[in-house]
């Protein structure tokens, strides 16, 4: 046990000294002072540095597991979502966008060298366990989260379908820690989901953004019109994590006549562009509530500020995560990735969500702890219908 507990603290030194080394290679590749050849000075000294850990350090080293390590360090020094993916990881990664994976159902992402919840998706074990968005896994089973990558926290949450895990959770507002026993299952990703409320509201509740979201929020949408019954919508985007950008944007055209959608801003001008909206609002300008959380995240972001901004929809529920950019998923030659941030959005007013997120026109926060979206808990939903109901009857 003694030798177990000494050898983990050697491989996580090992880890912070590869990634202190990335750093020092971040910084000689953006300093605008450095030249060419220090940037080439420091990639040597690296190579020394890690020459004589592997020579004279007291213990045998993982060189491929320290070298991941001091490459994702690099990378997550740039912020939260860019990241360094295995290619066990890139492989599973794949799987997960396929539609059907094994886990718990948790969107996450590192923040102050913790593993912090975007947001639980629908129907999946994390959600119905009572896991939040904006909650902190701080232990997953016998294993502390700090000091681990997100990669590797994430593969201590995978597992065969059917096991169980332990998640020790802490949440703001909570003074003691939390703990979560969850059961892995094959998480099935169903985008979006309809239905028809109080006879005369259509609900469309959208939970990604994947390649065939807009395409069934529009088929759903031409459903719904030709239903007499339906006088206006509520379009529930609560605990939504994002997913394609082209998603959003086609999405947010559907409830548009014209206008801008979103714009954004890479490092070089020639690749900054604006979305804007086409001519024909697929519901002929029937009221709109939509329904943000804080698991409202980057893609769900844009279409409820885009309509907000053009004044098109009530926003309902509580401030957005702030997730204001686009990552791309780049392939690497070893069949491995990396995920990279690559341009930031901006909404018609010209504001960044980044860190701010969208706020509510009406905030109404979730009632109780044993809150569940579309049930009876669901004091959100219930006011929305509510108050769309009061202004439907003021406009007979």
């Amino acid at each position: 046990m003694v030798w177990t507990n000494t050898k983990r603290k050697i491989n996580y030194m090992i880890k912070k000294i590869l990634i202190t080394l990335s750093l020092i290679f971040i910084i000689s590749i953006t300093g605008v002072k450095s030249s060419e050849n220090n940037i080439y000075d420091k990639i040597d000294l690296f190579g020394e540095v890690l020459e004589k850990i592997n020579k004279e350090y007291v213990d045998e080293i993982d060189q491929s597991e320290g070298m991941d390590s001091a490459i994702n360090g690099l990378l997550q020094s740039l912020d939260p979502y860019s990241a360094y993916m295995t290619p066990e990881s890139f492989n599973e990664m794949q799987t997960e966008t396929s539609g059907e994976f094994g886990g718990l159902g948790i969107e996450v992402s590192m923040e102050s060298g913790v593993v912090k919840v975007v947001t639980p998706m629908d129907d999946t074990p994390a959600s119905r366990a009572g896991i939040k968005a904006g909650d902190y896994i701080v232990k997953i089973n016998d294993t502390q989260v700090q000091g681990k990558s997100l990669s590797e926290a994430v593969d201590l949450m995978r597992g065969p379908v059917g096991s169980d895990i332990e998640l020790t959770i802490r949440r703001i507002g909570q003074k003691k820690a939390l703990t979560f026993n969850i059961v892995r299952e094959i998480i099935q990703i169903k985008s979006v989901k309809t239905d028809i409320l109080e006879k005369n509201i259509g609900y469309l509740r959208l939970t990604s953004f994947n390649e065939n979201s807009s395409a069934q929020i529009k088929k759903e949408i031409k459903k719904f019109e030709k239903n007499k019954n339906i006088k206006g919508y509520i379009l529930d985007l609560r605990n939504n994590p994002g997913g394609l950008l082209s998603q959003a944007i086609e999405i947010t055209d559907f409830f548009l006549d014209n206008g801008e959608i979103v714009s954004t801003k890479s490092r070089k001008n020639s690749e900054n562009r604006k979305y804007f909206a086409t001519n024909g609002d697929l519901t002929n300008g029937k009221t709109l509530i939509v329904l943000i959380n804080y698991g409202s995240a980057s893609a769900p972001e844009i279409v409820a500020g885009a309509l907000k901004d053009h004044k098109r929809a009530v926003l309902l529920g509580e401030n957005s995560y702030g997730k204001g950019s686009v990552q791309s998923i780049i392939p690497l030659k070893n069949n491995g990735a990396i995920r990279l941030t690559i341009a930031k959005y901006y909404l018609p007013s010209g504001l960044s969500i980044s860190e701010v997120g969208v706020s509510p026109d009406i905030e109404i926060i979730e009632g109780t702890d044993d809150f569940r979206i579309k049930t009876e808990t669901d004091n959100q939903l219930s006011y929305a219908i509510k108050l769309l109901n009061g202004w439907l009857s003021a406009k007979i």
